[in-house]
């Protein structure tokens, strides 16, 4: 029952992901903002590699509200990639 409950989980939270992959669009859409910015940061890896499948998926957001998107975005890049190197130099010193 777990194990059904754990498959259920995993395939929901794919599906979310995926429905928030920034777009290549030139449709007249809401801008993304900040916070859009930063879900898009954090999810940058997984949008380059679906990126190489679907041409129409961007890491970047073409559609957004300038300055403030790429704050939100930068911050989430640099948090998520900076806080794991740096998390692994600490657990690697012998200090």
């Amino acid at each position: 029952m777990m194990k059904i409950i754990k498959i259920i989980l995993i395939v929901s939270l794919i599906i979310f992901v995926v429905g928030c992959f920034p777009t290549h669009s030139v449709e007249k859409e809401s801008e993304a903002g900040f916070l859009m910015g930063i879900w898009h940061g954090w999810i940058a890896p997984i949008s380059l590699i679906i990126g190489i499948f679907d041409s129409n998926i961007r890491i970047y957001e073409t559609n957004n509200s300038g300055w403030w998107y790429d704050l939100g975005f930068y911050i989430a890049v640099i948090a998520g990639f900076g806080g794991l190197a740096l998390r692994r130099r600490k657990k690697n010193s012998n200090f």
